[in-house]
């Protein structure tokens, strides 16, 4: 059972200054240590927050940007090919042009050797028909 002696007051007035020592030693330290803490972290997350908006906004800047180089270069790339088209298309209109008159050109040369030739066996063709009656009636003529 408890008795109510001298060691019992001892005892309280013990923890008692066990409880202010432990609390000066141990306990406010940490909660020193906890509070510093937590006010970093709070301040780490609003630069964490400023540096997000910082990035989304240069991102934006940068996605600005991308856009307008990409419809310069498409209107680049895009005069480039008209250009290149219109230069091919004079290139093919003087190369067909070429290849008409080589055309016109080889159609007059053949037509004056089909009339050479055709002068020439009509001219023959007095003698070709002469032996062939002599042949066929079988004496000349």
């Amino acid at each position: 059972m408890i008795t109510m002696d001298i060691t019992l007051v001892i005892q309280i007035i013990n923890m008692i200054v066990l409880m202010f020592l432990l609390n000066a030693i141990l306990y406010k330290p940490v909660k020193e240590i906890l509070m510093k803490r937590s006010e970093k972290l709070q301040g780490m997350r609003g630069e964490v927050a400023d540096f997000e908006k910082k990035a989304e906004l240069r991102q934006k800047e940068v996605d600005a940007k991308m856009a307008k180089a990409s419809g310069k270069a498409k209107a680049a790339l895009d005069s480039a090919r008209a250009g290149a088209q219109a230069a091919g298309d004079e290139k093919l209109a003087a190369i067909k042009a070429e290849a008409d008159a080589g055309k016109e050109e080889n159609l007059a040369e053949i037509r004056s050797q089909v009339e050479n030739a055709r002068k020439e066996l009509q001219a023959g063709l007095d003698g070709f028909a002469t032996d062939m009656a002599g042949k066929i009636l079988g004496r000349s003529l």
